[in-house]
């Protein structure tokens, strides 16, 4: 199933893990912010009804 890398294997499956662990924390950070905003927005919301 996996091709034959030759003399190129490390670079190419080193490239490979990086662009993996960048790209899982780009979703981890996103969770992290839209989690934190939605979490803002609903307190802002309730500041609103509360006071309107």
């Amino acid at each position: 199933m996996m091709p034959e890398l030759g003399k190129y294997a490390e670079a190419v499956l080193s490239s490979y893990a990086v662009a993996i662990v960048l790209i899982v924390g780009l979703i981890t950070v996103s969770v992290m912010r839209s989690n934190r905003v939605k979490k803002e927005l609903q307190q802002i919301e309730s500041k609103v009804k509360s006071n309107g």
